[in-house]
């Protein structure tokens, strides 16, 4: 009996720069799936908060002048910048997907990379943002902000 050498499958070769790539890949799926939306102000929100029209939001007895409350469905903050002036915005921050947490001195802020938005119009006064809060529709019908 004969014993046959039989050679070796070729071992694929990978570079360095994809090995990396795999791993970069592999870390960002981690981190994506890791940050699902769960109902809470600290991770990124899933959904837009357009097309509730009619919706109620807060009262405005709740909403302090000079700040604001964010709610987290559907995703908007809403702020008092002066009494009995009213603003909405969109409570996702455009640098990515975060949902804002709170409303301090007059700014909106993201707990994920420190952007600050302002309560007036919604544009960046603190990036990384780049693009200010979108504005939402909202109105004021008897004490109660609503989506427009």
């Amino acid at each position: 009996m004969t014993h046959q050498l039989v050679p070796a499958a070729p071992v694929p070769q990978v570079s360095r720069r994809g090995v990396l790539q795999a791993t970069g890949l592999a870390a960002v799926a981690t981190i994506v799936a890791g940050c699902g939306s769960t109902g809470d102000a600290s991770g990124p929100a899933a959904t837009s908060s357009t097309g509730a029209g009619g919706q109620a939001l807060v009262e405005v007895a709740q909403v302090p002048v000079g700040g604001g409350v964010v709610l987290d469905e559907p995703a908007i903050v809403v702020t008092q910048p002066a009494d009995g002036t009213v603003k909405a915005f969109t409570a996702i921050c455009p640098h990515q997907g975060c949902l804002v947490s709170e409303v301090v001195d007059g700014e909106i802020l993201c707990p994920c990379h420190g952007s600050a938005f302002s309560i007036v119009d919604g544009s960046v006064i603190q990036g990384p943002a780049q693009e200010g809060l979108a504005a939402e529709p909202i109105a004021v019908r008897d004490g109660t902000v609503t989506l427009a």
